[in-house]
């Protein structure tokens, strides 16, 4: 298949490529099209855990239990690194 981008969509591509988190177009596809596939296959009770998760993590951030930002960004970049280890 062959697919013609328009000018918006191609420079969203070349923005993740330049991350060097993907190996070409196509890798930026594939994990743009999977990453959809599960939002819109979340149940609605994934949805609402998700949600308590996000209000809890808000509720935490209100009493002053945060951690700093280079501990947040290792964090996720580890799970991150779990979730695409998962995905090849």
């Amino acid at each position: 298949m062959q697919l013609n981008l328009p000018p918006d969509l191609e420079k969203l591509i070349h923005k993740r490529l330049s991350t060097g988190g993907y190996q070409d177009a196509e890798d930026v596809l594939r994990r743009a099209l999977e990453t959809q596939d599960a939002l819109e296959s979340w149940s609605d009770e994934e949805v609402r855990a998700l949600s308590a998760r996000i209000d809890e993590g808000y509720r935490q951030a209100e009493r002053g239990e945060l951690i700093d930002g280079a501990q947040a960004r290792r964090e996720i970049q580890a799970m991150k690194d779990d979730w695409r280890s998962t995905k090849r």
